[in-house]
């Protein structure tokens, strides 16, 4: 006789609702039909939202809204996948007519085996005013882990915990939407529970110090006031983007690199360069763009790749004018999974190339930055004015970048080629105006949310030829540096 069939598994039943969470899904059913007027009476604040999230939500990103509502946000990014969950029918119902190419599905993002059905993984994953209404928020975002990958982004953003009593005034008197009870959380406790489910926060970003219009004197307020260090804290909207750890910290892989070095008149160090050089990766290339020497660099370059044949060296003429130009070539170019600037002048040592590299495979960072103010550097290493400056802009930049940047201007900057190609793909948004080459790096990796590390180096004096920096135009340079930053990534 046949063996039975196994018996198949009872189906459990759903966990029933709190009454906290009933509350909360008979509140929000009932504000579904007023919930765009709604919206639409507060356009200002929901306009400077909106705008935020495209920010930092890029294009054609597969995305995952948590309590997504009548899907407002979801219609204002533009992704390549878009997926809500929504614990109310008539809010479901809503989303899902004014999002027909969305996938919208009615249930609770509290429910791990409903996430665990979600066919992902997402590129970015959206917890909008949402976070105040779960019970258990560890335990949901710990259960959003197998939904991502090493680059996927958790984006939190909240009401300010001191904007509390004004916001309960406004609902009795009219002036916003009622709600149920939430929880009340700062940037802080965000941040922590965010860590205890293993997550590592990337930056912060308060928003909104006037949430009106009033005839054009809030947007001048937030665009200016606003973004103030200290103000900006007094902001009714915090953004908190996280990475996940997990998937950041598993074993190292074996990743081949390419160490582009821009050269210009810089000869009688094109030989040390290899010869300093360590081998750290299983496949690595070293790549030299050469800028229009009148020292004969370039010959110099051919003769080093035909006397060290056991490295794989490769030389290319530079087009344009700069190390940024010298930088877009080299990188175009590169063969490595990992691009890293190692500058020709050899002021950061070539020994101290594996220590970014591992830094970089291991996952401790995805956009590691050499920093020359930690270590004392060697007398004539730096002028004392250009010390002084650059103190000064790294409190500015790390400000503006909401991570924290001691040296915008070493040289060695190291990151995933894939990473790279999205930030040339994504160059539109500042545009070619960085004659450096370090910000059109730092400010792309800002802008894809990537984990920003500094690797302290010691400093060297220059062994051959003289600086190519001017310390006034230079200087100015940066200057215009800070007030671009400001404008694509403060006040808009």
């Amino acid at each position: 006789m046949a063996n039975p069939l196994p018996a198949e598994p009872p189906i459990e039943a759903a966990t029933p609702f709190s009454a906290r969470k009933r509350e909360i899904l008979a509140t929000t059913d009932k504000m579904a039909p007023e919930r765009a007027r709604w919206i639409k009476r507060n356009r200002f604040y929901y306009d400077d939202h909106y705008r935020y999230m495209r920010f930092l939500v890029p294009e054609k990103a597969r995305v995952l809204d948590l309590g997504c509502g009548i899907g407002d946000l979801l219609t204002k990014l533009a992704p390549q996948r878009a997926v809500g969950i929504e614990i109310s029918p008539r809010m479901a119902e809503e989303a899902r007519s004014n999002n027909p190419d969305a996938e919208i599905i009615e249930g609770d993002a509290e429910d791990v085996a409903l996430l665990a059905s979600l066919d992902g993984p997402f590129d970015v994953i959206i917890l909008s005013d949402t976070i105040g209404f779960l019970e258990d928020i560890e335990s949901t975002l710990a259960a959003l882990h197998p939904l991502c990958t090493p680059d996927t982004r958790i984006i939190v953003s909240y009401y300010a915990r001191l904007w509390q009593p004004i916001l309960r005034i406004a609902e009795a008197f009219g002036g916003k939407q009622q709600q149920a009870p939430v929880n009340w959380l700062s940037t802080n406790d965000i941040a922590s529970l965010l860590s205890l489910a293993d997550f590592q926060v990337i930056k912060r970003e308060w928003r909104q110090l006037l949430p009106k219009r009033w005839f054009g004197l809030g947007t001048l307020i937030n665009r200016t006031l606003g973004t103030l260090p200290l103000l900006r804290r007094l902001s009714l909207r915090n953004y908190v983007v996280a990475r996940p750890l997990r998937q950041a910290t598993a074993p190292a892989e074996a990743l081949s690199a390419t160490v582009l070095i821009p050269c210009r008149n810089e000869r009688g160090n094109i030989e040390p360069a290899i010869q300093r050089m360590p081998r750290f990766a299983p496949d690595q290339e070293i790549l030299f763009v050469e800028g229009n020497s009148q020292d004969g660099t370039y010959e110099e370059i051919e003769r080093v790749i035909e006397a060290y044949p056991d490295w794989k060296i490769r030389a290319l003429k530079q087009d344009g004018r700069g190390k940024g130009d010298a930088v877009r070539k080299g990188f175009a170019n590169a063969k490595g999974d990992v691009l890293m600037i190692l500058d020709a002048d050899l002021t950061v040592a070539p020994e101290t190339m594996p220590k970014f590299y591992n830094a970089l495979v291991s996952g401790k960072g995805e956009f590691i930055n050499g920093t020359r103010l930690i270590y004392p550097m060697e007398k004539e290493a730096m002028r004392p004015l250009n010390f002084l400056a650059n103190r000064g802009f790294s409190l500015i930049f790390s400000w503006l970048l909401n991570q924290r940047i001691s040296d915008t201007l070493c040289g060695t900057k190291v990151l995933r080629k894939r990473h790279y190609d999205q930030i040339a793909a994504n160059r539109n948004y500042f545009g070619e105006f960085d004659p450096f080459g370090d910000f059109d790096l730092i400010f792309g990796a800002v802008k894809l949310n990537l984990k920003l590390v500094e690797i302290p180096i010691r400093y060297q004096a220059r062994g051959y030829g003289e600086t190519q920096i001017s310390r006034f135009a230079d200087g100015w340079l940066l200057v215009r540096m800070v007030v671009f930053a400001w404008r694509k990534l403060k006040s808009f």
